[in-house]
């Protein structure tokens, strides 16, 4: 019966949907607030410059094709309650409004309710802020059921403190929880209602999922596979990294969030062991609380990964500062930095000059063993043989070693180990004896020590 919808939720799934044609015919400009940094305030917001930062909000404007006609920050002394901006900077700011013809202001930063009002009056133009912009982008790219919902839950939450506002004819015409519609006046409180209803719902929709999606996890249980998550900054290059691996074909764009929802894919390594390769939402720095918590069901297979891989575009002039910013989100999700099952990739190599990649390459080197960074570029393959090499190495430290010796005649036997094991050094008597040095994962050690009681333990755990 979850399928059912009442008209006034009809009315709600209308007001949501994508305003693509309006919005790429709207000119918009992209204002970058940004407080003055003072020491002490954190390595990642020191770390980005003003540039990168003012350029990753043009390309997440640009992400959902609008038309982005003028960029610029602003430096800040401080935040002003009413408007965020100082008087000066609203009143110039609408004089450029009103001559350009903006039809759409992205402010990137958080705006309060009531500052995002304010702006909307003194400018006489639309006003998101950095949250309502993501939203927007998420709402665009979800393609699953479980997508849509998380994503619609987020934006009914985001939305549901900003229903008292007025703006232009679009609003008094129709609503819209797209940055291009707002709830007239005469529906508020209505529109209140069917927000929380709709939101009810989804919740218990997305219990449902979740349940399911656990359900599909105790089914890989009984055959476990190693689960191998992709994580890092949106735009790094995982999709291109995934593909690779897998040979999938999962969108990969120079696009910020080109992928939303989560692909898996089962793959084998270079000794034979199969894992599961995830692809993830890329994080980006001020990602809204909301949405880590409305996709922390999508992101069970980052906290519960046998191995993490943080994938950095290290062509990217803040790469430092935004793996600072994949940090804080994994964090936020319990899962530890300095974990051992964390290995970072250095992507992009194609993208550094000679001199660049040779200081990184030297710095990759210089790591302990199995600890240290992998160069690669996921788009031309260099380095993807020593990154295959590592997650072996890494799901190595949780398994034992064992040599075992079979007859000639047994081949079910070695088609048993070649079916559940890894079969890392293989050598034969002139009698046709074969000797075999094996890798084991601990739930299946105990079938093997029962199928195969001669076999000696030679390393491992």
């Amino acid at each position: 019966m979850t399928d059912l919808i009442t008209p006034g939720e009809a009315r709600l799934q209308a007001m949501a949907a994508p305003e693509g044609e309006i919005a790429a015919s709207t000119k918009t400009l992209v204002v970058g607030p940004y407080l003055a940094v003072r020491a002490g305030q954190g390595a990642s917001a020191s770390a980005r410059s003003v540039e990168a930062r003012l350029d990753e909000a043009v390309g997440l404007a640009g992400a959902i094709e609008l038309d982005v006609t003028q960029s610029f920050a602003v430096a800040l002394p401080r935040i002003r309650p009413s408007t965020y901006l100082g008087k000066g900077r609203v009143e110039e700011i609408a004089g450029l409004v009103k001559a350009e013809e903006i039809g759409l202001v992205v402010m990137d930063c958080a705006l309060s309710p009531v500052q995002q009002r304010n702006l909307e009056k003194a400018w006489g133009a639309k006003v998101i802020d950095r949250t309502g912009l993501i939203l927007e982008i998420f709402g665009r790219r979800a393609s699953t059921r479980e997508g849509t919902l998380q994503v619609e839950h987020a934006h009914l939450a985001y939305q549901k403190s900003r229903l008292v506002r007025s703006w232009t004819h679009l609003e008094r015409q129709r609503g819209g929880f797209g940055f291009l519609g707002g709830p007239g006046e005469t529906q508020i409180e209505a529109d209140r209602r069917m927000i929380q209803e709709r939101m009810t719902r989804i919740e218990r929709d997305l219990d449902s999922v979740s349940r399911t999606r656990g359900l599909h996890r105790q089914s890989r249980a009984r055959v476990p596979y190693p689960i191998v998550a992709l994580v890092g900054y949106t735009n790094a290059g995982k999709s291109t990294l995934f593909n690779t691996l897998t040979k999938a074909q999962v969108l990969a764009q120079d696009m910020l969030f080109a992928t939303l929802d989560p692909t898996a894919r089962a793959t084998k390594l270079p000794h034979g062991e199969t894992v599961i390769l995830s692809d993830t939402v890329g994080f980006i720095s001020d990602l809204p609380t909301s949405l880590i918590a409305a996709f922390r069901a999508t992101l069970e297979d980052v906290i519960e990964a046998d191995i993490l891989l943080h994938v950095r575009d290290v062509s990217h002039g803040d790469t430092e500062a935004q793996a600072e910013d994949v940090g804080e989100v994994l964090r936020e999700l319990g899962v530890g930095t300095d974990a051992e099952r964390i290995i970072e990739v250095w992507n992009k190599a194609d993208l550094l000059d000679e001199a660049e990649r040779t200081r990184l390459s030297n710095l990759s080197r210089q790591g302990k063993g199995g600890e240290a960074p992998v160069l690669v570029s996921a788009l031309t393959g260099e380095g993807l043989d020593r990154l295959s090499a590592r997650i072996e190495q890494r799901i190595a430290r949780a398994r034992s070693t064992f040599a075992v010796v079979l007859p000639p005649e047994d081949g079910a036997a070695l088609h048993w180990l070649y079916e559940n094991a890894e079969v890392l050094d293989r050598r034969m008597e002139e009698g046709g004896t074969l000797h075999l040095a094996i890798r084991i994962a601990p739930e299946k050690e105990p079938r093997f020590l029962n199928r195969f009681p001669r076999a000696r333990h030679i390393g491992g755990r």
